[in-house]
């Protein structure tokens, strides 16, 4: 074989080595690829965690209604509206302030009664509705600052000539920061719980690939004495109202892939 023909063969030799060695690195490039992408599907575990925040509530909310009655409703809505303005009055002098009063319905509707019809030659016919004026019906929503005051609101409203009175409920105005520190931690509980796991196990935790939360409302707990306190003293016209504490719960799901 002349040195031409050698050459020629060296040079298809180590162009076949190249394309060899270009492969074999692909290949091993998906390899790792494909080891640092495992499904985690079958490579995870799924964690549930629970923490609970306790917050004295610092709020109090309420609703009142005023309705009248009358011939005419202009006449039913200036008793409604002397009644509610007296009760707002004295609302705001006890500290409330305006942007926590709001009119939640204002409705005005008639009013019937019912005649019944003459009986004759025994068939009795169906009686009537006649018409006997209106009544005109306020609700206004009030958020007291103050839960101190709640029980003094209340009275006020009661004193000054509201019909109704309802709703109350007692809540921390920041409920972020209870459900922030629910869930922080809930996720403490649920990483103790996936290392505790991952070592009996005998693999170890690589990163959190997935998670979901939800929370239970506010629930209020009671201190002691509450189901023996009368809502309403005897020698005075003020509501005792125990305000508790409110206990906020999350859950927590966390899913870690291991290896």
């Amino acid at each position: 074989m002349d040195s031409i023909e050698t050459k020629k063969l060296l040079k298809w030799a180590s162009f076949a080595f190249l394309i060899l060695g270009i492969f074999l690195i692909v290949e091993t490039l998906n390899a790792f690829k494909d080891w640092n992408n495992v499904d985690v599907a079958f490579n995870s575990i799924s964690i549930t965690g629970t923490g609970e925040s306790v917050s004295v509530p610092d709020i109090a909310v309420f609703s009142f209604s005023v309705s009248a009655d009358a011939k005419n409703v202009s006449d039913a809505q200036d008793k409604v509206t002397k009644n509610t303005d007296t009760i707002l009055a004295g609302l705001k002098d006890l500290g409330v302030a305006e942007k926590d009063i709001k009119t939640t319905d204002y409705s005005v509707y008639p009013k019937y009664t019912y005649a019944p019809a003459v009986c004759a030659n025994g068939y009795c016919p169906p009686g009537r509705q006649i018409p006997d004026g209106y009544t005109v019906n306020q609700s206004v929503s009030v958020k007291v600052r103050k839960t101190a005051d709640a029980g003094r609101a209340l009275a006020l409203v009661g004193d000054k000539g509201a019909t109704n009175v309802s709703g109350l409920s007692f809540s921390t105005d920041d409920k972020n920061k209870s459900e922030n520190e629910a869930r922080a931690k809930a996720i403490e509980d649920a990483k103790g719980k996936a290392e505790a796991l991952a070592k009996s196990l005998g693999v170890r935790i690589v990163r959190v690939v997935g998670y979901a939360d939800n929370f239970s409302s506010p629930v209020p707990m009671y201190g002691e004495g509450f189901a023996g306190v009368s809502m309403m003293k005897a020698d005075v016209s003020t509501p005792t109202i125990p305000v508790g504490e409110n206990k906020t719960t999350a859950n927590v799901t966390v899913t870690y892939e291991i290896r």
